[in-house]
């Protein structure tokens, strides 16, 4: 096979793949390619040969069989990587980064048709991206964070607590705010008129935005509350935009708890007002001036499987267990911590939660190797977070 494998013609069809190579092949690569299409036939692969092209069809083949068919190839044919047709398959297939799962293993089928954009650099830049960010005043040059603020678990009012730190010396803020559906929190009315309750929220996220590094990511954790029509993510969203983040994205976390009354509001069996329940959470996401977060190699600690389910943003994740254990009545699972952490942050960043509750975004980060700054206004909640950071050092 010449270097000219780039002629390549690729076709997608219904669960198919089909690779057309022009060019004539050396005896040795078409013995191999007859080899492998003796091999895999009956699991899908299907190769023509003629004078003038080699047609692959492939359905459903695994690829690590087909990586493994490869190295017996090369060593028993004498074909380097280069000269390789089973090598060059797998580049291409590869190339296209779209496959599927079952039983645990990575399946080329049913590609979608996907309708490329041409020239999409230039119409992001004639569109305007991220327009809503523009003449923003934040400042490049980060800070770092004074020394008592570090690993500490600060009893509060965070805004005022806030006040107090310079600003861009923090790289990542992991909250979930009082919901205002009023839960019975340790001290804290959880009630209060939703305009009172905005203000006092936004005057806080201005802190976290300020103290924000540049690069660093917010991401707050939040749910609508439907009884009352907020539509609390939507809202707290347009604040971040409104204040010139930039919003990277939105998770959302299944907790697969359909435990709810479907009467309880609204009409049944009729449309005149029926109510909408859905068993999710959303993770609203934003970054401050850059989308890319500066940090070493080294302290990168998500590997490639967790990379490729996590950036998926459908996070089925079971809720907290053991509320009643700590006395709070809305903490989030210690699992979505550990991959908000591991998927927006690098060990040895600061993280904040200034919602800190019982603890959880702080533990987890201790445990993960980051630095960590929790605040909250009830001693009760402080104190247990501390208890559940010192758990972790034995």
């Amino acid at each position: 096979m010449t270097d000219d494998f780039h002629k390549i013609k690729k076709v997608m069809t219904f669960k198919e793949l089909q690779l057309e190579i022009e060019n004539p092949l050396s005896t040795n690569e078409l013995n191999s390619l007859n080899e492998l299409n003796s091999k895999l036939s009956n699991k899908g692969l299907s190769i023509k040969i003629n004078n003038k092209s080699v047609k692959i069809l492939l359905r459903e083949v695994d690829i690590t069989q087909l990586k493994s068919l490869s190295d017996y190839i090369s060593r028993k044919y004498n074909l380097n990587k280069n000269n390789n047709p089973v090598k060059q398959i797998i580049s291409k297939i590869e190339s296209i980064k779209s496959y599927g799962l079952r039983s645990g293993k990575r399946k080329y089928v049913d590609y979608n048709k996907e309708i490329k954009v041409k020239n999409r650099k230039l119409k992001e830049v004639k569109r305007g991206k991220h327009y809503y960010t523009r003449n923003n005043f934040f400042v490049k040059e980060n800070t770092d964070c004074p020394s008592e603020y570090i690993n500490q678990i600060i009893c509060g009012d965070s805004e005022e607590v806030l006040k107090k730190l310079p600003d861009n010396c923090i790289d990542l803020i992991f909250t979930s705010p009082p919901y205002n559906f009023g839960l019975d929190y340790s001290k804290k009315d959880d009630d209060y008129q939703w305009e009172n309750y905005f203000d006092k929220l936004f005057g806080i996220f201005r802190e976290c935005i300020r103290v924000l590094k540049y690069g660093g990511r917010i991401i707050v954790n939040t749910q609508p509350l439907y009884s009352d029509y907020i539509p609390c993510h939507h809202i707290i969203s347009n604040f971040f935009m409104q204040n010139k983040l930039i919003w990277k994205g939105e998770i959302v976390w299944e907790k697969n708890n359909y435990n709810c009354k479907y009467t309880a509001w609204g009409s049944w069996k009729s449309p005149s007002n029926p109510y909408l329940k859905n068993s999710w959470e959303y993770l609203e996401i934003f970054c401050k001036g850059d989308l890319k977060k500066q940090g070493r190699v080294e302290d990168i600690d998500i590997n490639e499987e967790e990379f490729k389910k996590w950036v998926f943003s459908r996070w089925s994740i079971a809720p907290e267990r053991r509320m009643k254990e700590f006395g709070h009545p809305a903490m989030f699972p210690e699992q979505l911590v550990v991959r908000v952490l591991k998927l927006f942050s690098f060990k040895g960043d600061i993280i904040l939660d200034p919602f800190n509750g019982a603890g959880t975004t702080t533990k987890v980060a201790r445990e993960l190797n980051r630095k960590y700054l929790g605040i909250d206004v009830s001693e009760e909640y402080c104190k247990i977070a501390n208890q559940r950071i010192e758990s972790t050092l034995f």
